[in-house]
């Protein structure tokens, strides 16, 4: 009975938040799974559906952790097959990339279809000499065909790819085929997916099971198109996906994949506060604070296992938004956590008030509301509105009397503290 292990989106190379450690995330993931999944279960062959890393451009620090995991693997006597994605795929025109090297001086098997004269996708067997070839027929008796990342084009290469297939020698085992694509209503925001039955042609052509990648989620249809989802989240959107890697069991009954998600990967926390808009700055600061120490005292943050930490602040402030330090708090809020990464988002809308009018309001009428409303938009001032309103209008009658800047100035300190008489505070 044929086991492997299939995983997808690995990401080497992950920096999107600017932090060494999260990069070394991506690493111990990719190991822990190798070392739980396919060297202690002892598997037949590891298949990478695309996006082993997440640049073209490789920092050695990142090419050498993906050497370290191949190496482990290989010398349990496993062999590791894999398939370009859209993060490491050469560029059109390019002979080579990181993926390549990888087979050519470390055993890696990339899968690739060639085509022949004229244009069509052809299946060569893979050359160990020449570490190049489209399928390989495995010991264990499986076939595995590989793909390349097609893009906007997919539709068409199915097709293509179809006929390949059909045109191989007969194999009387399980047919695998490694495919960077993703199906449409999966996730959100995910523009040219494709159809579940554009890849009906592969299936008609023999495919038992279609490995998928690109899709950070985990998802299955009709029993024979398994994506695993990303072995550890890029986002803290991602936290909430199910993801992880199959382990795989072909036999007589069909296939049986069970998707594996313990091993390596830090938490994720996502803690959301909702303003009402009477609350001030401070009582803001405090109930941030608070939630942070509610989720540590209910085990859903863990300090001690340094978490990536979101708190979303939305709703209304009684005050302008700007008066929050929104870099302090953040400190702060990190600080209380002990998070790795602490995103602090800042969504809030200032409190608006606006009185109505009638339409034969006067001037005096109109200019005394505005500034009313002005004022009680900030909950400093909101429970003095009338009386500090009526002040701003006494300044303003001040400033175009060509009051000097220093009795303007003594007005405004006399109105602020003693805001229920503030018309009687200068003489004229």
């Amino acid at each position: 009975m044929p086991r492997f292990l299939h995983v997808a989106d690995v990401h080497l190379g992950f920096d999107r938040y600017d932090s060494k450690e999260r990069t070394l995330d991506f690493f111990k993931a990719f190991q822990d799974v190798l070392r739980k999944y396919a060297i202690a279960e002892q598997v037949d062959f590891v298949i990478i559906a695309g996006d082993l890393f997440e640049h073209r451009a490789l920092q050695p620090n990142i090419l050498n952790h993906a050497k370290l995991c191949l190496q482990e693997v290989q010398e349990a006597g496993i062999p590791v097959i894999a398939i370009e994605g859209n993060h490491d795929n050469r560029p059109y025109g390019i002979k080579t990339s990181w993926l390549r090297y990888l087979a050519e001086w470390y055993n890696l098997i990339l899968l690739e279809p060639d085509a022949s004269p004229t244009g069509e996708l052809v299946f060569e067997p893979w050359n160990w000499e020449e570490k190049r070839g489209g399928y390989i027929d495995l010991d264990c008796g499986v076939r595995v065909l590989g793909s390349q990342w097609y893009g906007a084009s997919a539709p068409t290469a199915i097709a293509q790819l179809a006929n390949g297939i059909q045109q191989l020698p007969s194999h009387d085992g399980q047919t695998i085929m490694l495919f960077h694509h993703g199906l449409e209503g999966q996730i959100a925001r995910y523009q040219g997916a494709l159809r579940y039955n554009d890849l009906l042609p592969l299936k008609d052509a023999g495919i038992d099971y279609l490995a998928l990648g690109h899709i950070h989620k985990n998802y299955e249809e009709q029993g024979w198109v398994f994506n695993p989802g990303s072995i550890e989240a890029n986002s803290v959107e991602e936290g909430t996906f199910k993801r992880g890697a199959y382990l795989v069991e072909i036999d007589r009954n069909g296939i049986c994949a069970e998707l594996k998600q313990d091993y390596y990967q830090r938490s994720i926390v996502r803690l959301k506060l909702t303003t009402r808009g009477d609350e001030s700055v401070e009582t803001v600061e405090e109930s941030a604070i608070a939630q942070i120490q509610h989720a540590i005292q209910s085990q859903k943050l863990k300090p001690e296992a340094q978490p990536i930490v979101e708190l979303k602040i939305t709703g209304q402030v009684g005050f302008d938004r700007l008066e929050l330090d929104t870099r302090k708090l953040q400190h702060d809020l990190k600080q209380i956590s002990n998070a790795l990464i602490f995103l602090l988002k800042y969504d809030v809308d200032s409190t608006e008030y606006a009185t109505p009018l009638t339409d034969d309001a006067d001037r005096f009428q109109i200019e005394q509301e505005v500034f009313t409303d002005l004022v009680a938009a900030h909950n400093t001032y909101k429970k003095n509105a009338p009386a500090l309103a009526k002040g701003l209008m006494d300044l303003k009658d001040l400033q175009f009397e060509g009051r000097s800047e220093a009795d303007l100035y003594d007005f405004v300190q006399i109105l602020l503290s003693q805001p229920a008489k503030p018309s009687s505070t200068i003489e004229s």
